[in-house]
């Protein structure tokens, strides 16, 4: 029996089914998590070109937080679903590097036995033959089927767009929406449209992706079914209604075996969402730790961003300190922060120090323009002034012996806890290389002002190749630590311990 369709095609076929169900229904997961979409880099409301939910918002900075906008999503439809975006964005890396790793291999393996022949078109003459095609579908009429050798030229010309242009397309926009990539390439970043316009365009591919699926499945059933299914199941050979009904039986049972698997990790990662973070963050830790960790900003040799991009609007995540959170921050905001101080600890030996904003501002400056990202997807472009950790933390003299971490702690409280307990302060470790990084700093001005008190004043927090998760707001105390592990929840933050986001905050 002949096969026209190996059994490593058929099988990377179905792997890309399973893997592009996962892709989309963790990406409906993190759309959830901020339903709006903009071409704009400051995210100003009222200027979405497009959005899923039916709130408005007030056009003030600071009384709206990008949290109140999240919706929850039934696990039916996204994965996780219930508003988890730190799993959603975990399941979606995860399987990001099983998709790319199985499009890598099915490119390569196309090439390597010719059978790219069959889907890159050879000749011009495939676009007005697939003209043909495309008026006779639009006729409802089924081209006969020795148009297909396998595929006609309609399917030879989707194929193509969808394998060699979409998937790239996906890939490169994707990754355009990674920290680390915008503080070492901002040239790259920019040229999507900055954050927002690679999100926005992201979203489109994703559209373009779902309609492709939709309509290759559709013409599965619709135009020479038996034919199709003897192909995709057995690959190829005689066609006979007993083989094609025997086709179609296991191929729904895989579909629906498919789409219960999808909803199994759903539930599987609500029933306990410690051990799917534990899971899913530990495998794409290692796609951070290849491609991602070794690029540092470029700091001071950055052109790209500069006083003519800063965003008129900017939003915020989390209230600033009330008085029953935090009377001394709120005392000091009404003395215009007389009294208010940040604490330099070195918790492995019990020393400490204390610095008010202005001294702060006698130690050295550091000035530059950045784009702030937060998790949820929106963005903002500022001019950032204040003083690098690394000058912050010699006040307290050389850095111990054992310390492998710097960990600060807000006045102000998480905005809600993993377990629902009582809030705790809000917290966040990063490691020695972040801290050592040029545009990492304790901020005290943005755009020439004191940082405004609803995004993190009178200092705040700057790890520029991180999200904003990392950038811990109203800063009460920093510190050396040995481990993060030892403190909240374990996992190196708040954001990590609430939302199950990955201590690695680099995309």
């Amino acid at each position: 029996m002949d096969v026209d369709f190996p059994l490593w095609l058929r099988a990377q076929h179905l792997l890309n089914f399973v893997l592009m169900g996962m892709l989309i229904r963790s990406g409906i997961e993190m759309l959830s998590s901020l339903p709006r979409l903009w071409w704009r880099k400051d995210c100003a409301p009222g200027t979405e070109w497009l959005k899923f939910t039916r709130r408005e918002l007030p056009k003030e900075e600071g009384v709206y937080t990008s949290l109140m906008d999240e919706k929850s999503v039934h696990p039916l439809l996204s994965l996780p679903g219930r508003e988890n975006i730190g799993l959603g964005r975990h399941w979606h890396g995860l399987s990001v590097m099983f998709w790319v790793l199985n499009g890598v291999v099915y490119v390569g393996l196309l090439f390597v036995t010719g059978l790219w022949r069959r889907i890159v078109p050879t000749s011009w003459e495939v676009f007005p033959e697939a003209w043909d095609s495309l008026l006779m579908y639009l006729s409802l009429e089924v081209p006969d089927i020795s148009h297909f050798s396998p595929y006609d030229s309609l399917q030879m010309l989707g194929y193509t767009f969808v394998i060699f242009i979409l998937a790239p397309f996906q890939m490169l926009t994707g990754i355009a929406m990674s920290p680390a990539i915008r503080s070492r390439f901002p040239w790259y970043v920019k040229m999507w449209g900055g954050h927002q316009g690679a999100r926005s365009l992201h979203f489109i591919g994703l559209v373009l992706f779902s309609g492709f699926i939709v309509m290759h499945v559709s013409l599965v059933f619709l135009v020479h079914r038996e034919h199709n299914m003897v192909n995709m199941v057995f690959g190829g050979g005689e066609v006979t209604t007993a083989r094609a009904a025997q086709a179609l039986v296991i191929m729904v049972s895989t579909i629906v075996a498919v789409a219960v698997f999808w909803i199994f990790l759903s539930y599987w990662s609500l029933a306990d969402r410690a051990r799917a973070q534990r899971f899913t963050a530990g495998i794409t830790e290692i796609g951070r730790k290849l491609f991602l960790n070794r690029l540092r900003p470029l700091g001071a040799a950055k052109k790209a961003y500069t006083d003519d991009d800063i965003s008129e609007f900017h939003w915020t995540n989390g209230l600033p300190p009330t008085e029953e959170e935090s009377p001394l921050w709120v005392q000091a905001r009404d003395n215009d922060w007389e009294g208010l101080t940040i604490t330099l600890r070195d918790d492995i030996n019990d020393v400490e120090t204390q610095l008010t904003v202005d001294d702060l501002r006698k130690l050295p400056r550091h000035s530059y323009v950045a784009t702030h990202t937060c998790m949820q997807g929106w963005s903002a472009t500022s001019r950032w002034t204040g003083v690098r950790l690394t000058d912050l933390m010699d006040v307290l003299g050389p850095r111990p012996e054992g310390a492998r971490y710097l960990l600060a702690e807000s006045y102000g409280l998480a905005q809600k806890m993993y377990d629902n307990r009582p809030r705790e302060p809000f917290y966040a470790a990063i490691d020695l290389e972040t801290m050592a990084e040029e545009e990492s700093i304790l901020a005290y001005e943005r755009n020439g002002h004191p940082v405004d008190n609803h995004l993190g004043g009178p200092a705040r927090l700057r790890v520029e190749s991180n999200h904003g998760y990392k950038h811990v707001k109203w800063v009460s105390r920093i510190m050396w630590i040995h481990d993060y592990a030892d403190y909240g929840d374990g996992r190196g933050g708040t954001r990590e311990d609430s939302a199950l986001q990955a201590f690695n905050g680099r995309i």
